[in-house]
């Protein structure tokens, strides 16, 4: 089910927004909208939606609109025009015209926010920091600790809950500000740029333990970022922002595989792809190997090769004269423990990383499947082209 919707959503900040939705209308860039009335378009006839469970990336360069997107979500940014929906139980509750009453309801039990800037308390401990919004709520002081304490353990920090923010690393702040938010057990949990201000090894790691929190709890989860490794890490769809506009959305290789606009392609030109692109976007297919008799040719050069039954199963897999065992990877198992000279087969959603790995450890090419069938093979000249982006070409 969704648990967000949006539809034609425009965020004007600023006074008389008429005179800017007539010209936003009329296709005025936002740089003569504000030249003209002193307003700021902050989003731009947005359309996406995100399911529950999801994690859907808003990404983009400052001042493309992702935070003002993110923020109309939980009412902090008012909606102008258009529909911006969220999930409360059975119903959407619509924000444009919302009251109140019911925004401070949504705000208190269905979203939460992480700051950029961990937005801690300092004169509170680091447990009343994580309890301080069920407290907001009216619970008892016994239950709130109890659970604030849960969701310390949580995230590793349960030795350090009587301390107060200073005395506390930033990395360790920011993990703070997840246990509060997860603490709320709010069903969409917003987040602006929560790992930006730290370093690079500190930030890797809470996109480890953010993944790892998913899987345990799943969220819906917004996440702004301008790191696009970032985004391609964590997001199970990415929304591409500029100027106010959403101008690309769909999962992490789509987005690197088919880019919509020069813009976009731009952006991901050097992205990494081992952690984005998938056997199937990569292999070479079975029917465009060289067929002998009954056998697939994997290489010349080490007469390597496949053989099939009548009913295209593989039978066996040969290097020379020598029969090579025949493994399936299972998607879970090390793939570093795996022996050298076995063909191995594996899932053709399979990530480049996994597969390089698997290729390094066996000093073969691996064998994608579907169905029970092996439907193309992966080579050295397949990783090749996908390091040097030659993907692109292929994609298209």
């Amino acid at each position: 089910m969704k648990a967000v919707s949006i539809e034609n959503l425009d965020v004007i900040f600023g006074h008389g927004l008429e005179r800017s939705i007539t010209m936003l209308d009329e296709g005025k860039t936002r740089q003569e909208i504000q030249e003209e009335t002193g307003n700021v378009v902050g989003v731009s006839n947005a359309t996406i939606s995100v399911d529950e469970g999801e994690i859907c990336v808003l990404m983009g360069l400052s001042g493309s609109g992702k935070s003002s997107l993110l923020r109309a979500v939980n009412g902090l940014n008012p909606v102008t025009r258009g529909s911006l929906k969220v999930r409360d139980g059975e119903e959407m509750v619509e924000l444009n015209g919302i009251d109140a009453n019911k925004l401070r309801d949504l705000r208190s039990h269905r979203v939460s926010m992480v700051f950029q800037k961990f937005a801690l308390m300092p004169w509170l401990s680091v447990v009343d920091n994580v309890a301080f919004g069920l407290e907001m709520q009216g619970m008892a002081k016994t239950e709130r600790r109890k659970r604030a304490m849960e969701k310390l353990d949580m995230v590793g920090l349960s030795e350090w809950h009587d301390k107060l923010p200073h005395e506390l690393s930033g990395g360790m702040q920011q993990r703070v500000g997840l246990a509060r938010a997860f603490c709320m057990d709010s069903d969409i949990l917003l987040m602006d740029e929560p790992f930006s201000a730290l370093d690079p090894l500190i930030r890797n790691q809470l996109q480890d333990e953010l993944l790892e929190l998913q899987r345990k709890l799943n969220k819906t989860i917004l996440f702004v970022s301008h790191d696009l490794d970032e985004a391609l890490k964590i997001g199970n769809n990415i929304a591409i922002m500029e100027s106010g506009k959403i101008i690309q959305h769909g999962k992490p290789e789509d987005i690197v595989l088919r880019p919509e606009t020069q813009y976009v392609e731009d952006f991901v030109a050097h992205t990494n792809p081992l952690n984005v692109l998938r056997g199937r976007s990569l292999m070479t297919a079975i029917g465009d190997l060289e067929h002998r008799d009954n056998m697939v040719m994997l290489n010349e050069m080490e007469q390597s090769r496949l053989q099939f039954d009548s009913q295209s199963a593989l039978i066996a897999a040969y290097r020379g004269e020598t029969t090579l065992p025949i493994l399936t990877w299972d998607g879970e198992s090390d793939a570093c423990s795996l022996p050298k000279d076995v063909i191995v087969m594996a899932n053709a959603d399979i990530s480049m990383r996994n597969a390089l790995e698997i290729r390094y450890q066996t000093g073969l090419p691996l064998l994608l499947t579907e169905n029970d069938r092996v439907i193309g093979v992966l080579s050295d000249n397949d990783f090749y082209h996908a390091l040097l982006g030659k993907h692109f070409s292929n994609a298209a």
